[in-house]
């Protein structure tokens, strides 16, 4: 069976969208775009930037408008999504239409460990203090766990094998 034309990644910040959407691209021979560089690219400005001069309502409204350009369904891709695209503008019905939505799901400690290094090119936590971060990430995973769940698969994104994500979506393939 095929894999689907557009695989759709989805996670929070740190979870690898980006590194396994690209290793997942290559193995499948499928072009790859990354939400949130195409936003920057298109914007000519940063998604910290975004965040900081004009608000995160205006982000979600761009990272809305781009996702619904990015999506092709004659084109193969792999698209890594933001870590909140699903939760809003009803953005995660749009995205189970056309194509199949994974989840990449780690806990919040292997999250922070991730993020630990990069927080101050994270707009969502360069305000965080280190000992708050967990928390924080827990309090996210919390509201967006039910948007999360709607993935058409889950994966634990601890040790993930690319190969087994191939295989995973060739046998879900449409």
């Amino acid at each position: 069976m095929p894999a689907p034309k557009n695989i759709f990644l989805c996670g929070f910040m740190g979870c690898g969208k980006s590194t396994h959407g690209k290793k997942l691209a290559s193995l499948l021979k499928y072009a790859f775009v990354d939400l949130d560089k195409y936003i920057q690219k298109r914007e000519n400005k940063t998604v910290q930037f975004i965040f900081e001069n004009e608000g995160e309502e205006e982000f979600r409204r761009l990272e809305t408008f781009y996702l619904k350009e990015v999506i092709d369904p004659k084109k193969e891709q792999v698209i890594a999504l933001g870590g909140g695209t699903v939760c809003f503008n009803n953005n995660i019905e749009l995205i189970k239409k056309s194509g199949i939505l994974v989840y990449i799901d780690m806990p919040a400690t292997s999250l922070r460990d991730r993020l630990q290094r990069s927080r101050q090119k994270r707009p969502l936590l360069e305000n965080i203090a280190a000992a708050d971060l967990t928390a924080f990430i827990e309090g996210k995973l919390k509201e967006r766990n039910p948007f999360y769940m709607q993935s058409h698969i889950t994966v634990n994104g601890i040790n993930l094998n690319h190969l087994q994500l191939q295989q995973l979506l060739l046998e879900t393939g449409k």
